[in-house]
């Protein structure tokens, strides 16, 4: 008789640069995923600047996954686009907003496929969460959290109505589910499937 031996999951590393000070990192570091890195960059830095910057962090270390996460805001196209290029020609993994980040909380909530400010976004929140929403906020995971499945699959729906992908023009879309579903699998307790 054979004898069955589980393998225990292999755990990942991440690398995670945000252009964000503490919108993005807050965020990320809510997620229970053993030696996860997040390396806050970039305040001010163009996104090309921010990828570049990636890129150096990850040759410092040895991480399982890399990726560069940072929004369109009011940065050229041109930008924009080229950031998303270089970073996948480096094999490092991105997870953008366009416009914002904030577009990935309101898809906890609803599908929205309509360009709108930032400003916008914040409205929205704040009628969602039912309190003001606080840009920097510690707590925001843990209030989004249980609406995480949704927000996934309105990213994964937003991503699909466009035919072609251009980052810069499918205003609004995020790939931010990506990274989020990267965490999630790793973060799975041992023994789980």
């Amino acid at each position: 008789m054979e004898r069955r031996v589980d393998a225990l999951p292999v755990r990942q590393t991440f690398l995670i640069v945000c252009e964000g000070e503490k919108t993005e990192p807050n965020y990320f570091r809510r997620f229970r995923v053993p030696q996860v890195i997040i390396q806050v960059e970039g305040l001010g830095m163009n996104t090309v600047g921010l990828v570049q910057r990636t890129i150096e962090l990850r040759q410092q270390g040895d991480y399982d996954q890399t990726w560069s996460v940072f929004d369109k805001d009011d940065f050229s196209d041109k930008d924009f686009n080229d950031a998303i290029v270089l970073a996948r020609q480096n094999g490092i993994c991105v997870a953008y907003s366009n416009q914002s980040f904030e577009l990935w909380y309101v898809l906890h909530f609803d599908f929205m496929h309509s360009a709108i400010t930032r400003k916008d976004y914040m409205k929205i929140l704040n009628e969602k969460l039912g309190k003001e929403y606080k840009k920097n906020s510690l707590t925001i995971y843990d209030e989004l959290r249980e609406r995480q499945a949704t927000a996934i699959r309105n990213a994964r729906n937003l991503l699909n109505e466009y035919h072609l992908p251009r980052p810069a023009k499918n205003d609004p879309s995020t790939t931010v589910h990506l990274l989020v579903e990267q965490l999630a699998e790793f973060s799975k307790p041992f023994g789980t499937s």
